[in-house]
Parts: structure tokens; sequence; C-alpha cells
């Protein structure tokens, strides 16, 4: 017996939609690692494509269908073809995947050396249209430390954790660790996952010497990837989560670079 498609049938409204599709999927997916060479990660994926006025919806198990096809082997390199595909079997012209994920980096804590898997939140979307454009982002937690608190205390200064959040546009491939890296060299000091009491002492000093407001660090990495010339626009955001006022600090600069 043949079934009704309802979501192929003609909607008379006349009222095209920018995106439909599937939110949230937790996926397995496959990241470049620049020591490792590949780290397996879980995604969090949302995946849209415009609809045409005429049709009254989309088929949303071609999503998921779409992505069985590439199981174990989603990555950067892939996301092109995927969306091709997309755009193909759900019969769009545009296309628009967006994935987050947790990546993984060993650190050496700064005295004692010991070793530790530090976790960052990373961001990879794509589109597809008559172009394509690709975007990658990491939210990098770092220690900033008030540079005012610094100077009018007769003992210590108030620091917080912070969260830079990074976004680029390249034309060659930057990697994800060195992105975390540039944002880490920008703070008052990084953030680790495992410190001993040598190495506590060490990063509270550090950050003493460094003090940092949001808008120094927004500068500072500002200057950092304007010196990368595969580095062709970024958004840079930061965010303190103050310890001793009841509100974040926050500055962002987005600048185009060619």
């Amino acid at each position: 017996m043949s079934m009704p498609d309802l979501q192929n049938s003609r909607d008379t409204r006349n009222i095209a939609i920018d995106k439909v599709g599937v939110k949230d999927i937790r996926y397995p997916i496959v990241v470049q690692d620049k020591r490792r060479d590949k780290q397996h990660t879980v995604a969090r994926i949302n995946m849209y494509v415009d609809l045409p006025h005429h049709f009254k919806g989309t088929h949303m198990s071609r999503f998921i269908e779409i992505l069985n096809q590439y199981h174990g082997e989603i990555s950067i390199d892939r996301m092109d073809t995927i969306l091709r595909e997309m755009k193909e079997h759900l019969e769009a012209s545009s296309a628009h995947m967006e994935l987050e994920f947790p990546y993984f980096i060993e650190k050496r804590a700064p005295a004692s050396g010991a070793r530790s898997l530090m976790e960052y939140q990373c961001r990879m979307v794509g589109s597809l249209g008559e172009t394509s454009d690709f975007v990658l982002g990491v939210t990098v937690p770092v220690t900033s430390l008030c540079p005012c608190s610094r100077d009018i205390s007769e003992r210590g200064a108030h620091n917080q954790r912070s969260a830079v959040k990074v976004e680029i546009r390249y034309r060659q491939h930057i990697w994800i660790e060195d992105l975390i890296e540039w944002v880490e060299g920008c703070a008052s000091a990084p953030v680790y996952a495992l410190l001993k009491r040598e190495d506590e002492k060490a990063v509270t000093e550090q950050a003493y010497d460094n003090p940092m407001f949001v808008e120094d660090i927004v500068r500072a990495v500002t200057e950092k990837l304007t010196a990368c010339r595969d580095i062709i626009w970024f958004r840079i955001e930061c965010e303190n989560f103050e310890s001793i006022h009841n509100h974040s600090a926050y500055a962002m600069l987005e600048r185009p670079l060619i």
C-alpha cells in the first residue's frame, strides 16, 4: 500500500523558510589532532536546509540517513561532501551544519610537570549555497587578574576564571591546538586540569605579574590573530566571571582581515 508523502505536498501560503532540519543530535566524529593525527569525540550536531515556498515540509529522516552514511568519517574534510548530499537529497538550494564537541589536549603543569588532559569546547560551522563557508571556533578557559584591584589593594588582587571564545575563517588549515595556545598566551595565566602546590604558586604569581582586563585580553588576542596571514576573519569574545562582583565583565571584537 502506498503511503502519502505529506512533506512533499504543495503549500499555498507562498512562504519560504530559511532553515529547517534536526537539532542536537549526539554523534561520534573524528577531529584532526596535531600530535596524534586523529582524535575521536562526540559532537552535538545541528543540520538544516532551506525550504522552498512550494513544499509543505522537509524529510527529517534524510538528515539522519546522511549522517549514518559517514559513520566514523565525519570530519572537516567530509563537511563539504555532507553538505552537498544534504542539498541534493533534500532538494534544497542551501545547507548548513553545526558541530559542537569537547576536544582534549594533554598539558604539563608549569612547575611539577604533572600531565593531565584539559578539555576545550570547540565548534565547526559549515554552509553551502552558491558559495561555501566554514568557521572554526574554540572556547578557552583562562585566568584573569584585575589590574585595578592589584594597584589599589595593599594585599593581593582579585582574579577569576574567564572564557575566551574565538571564531575564525581561514585560507589554510589552522590547528585547534595552535589557536588555543595563542589565546592562553594572551591571558593573565592558563587554566590546568591538574596542579600541585608548586604549580599553584607558579600560576598565582604568573597571574599577579600579568594583570588583564577583558579589554586587554581581547586586544592581545586580536594582535595574535592579525599576525597570522592565513586567518581572513575573526570574532573574539571574553567574559570574566567576576569573583567579587555580582556580574560578569565582557568584551567583543569582530574584524575581517581581507
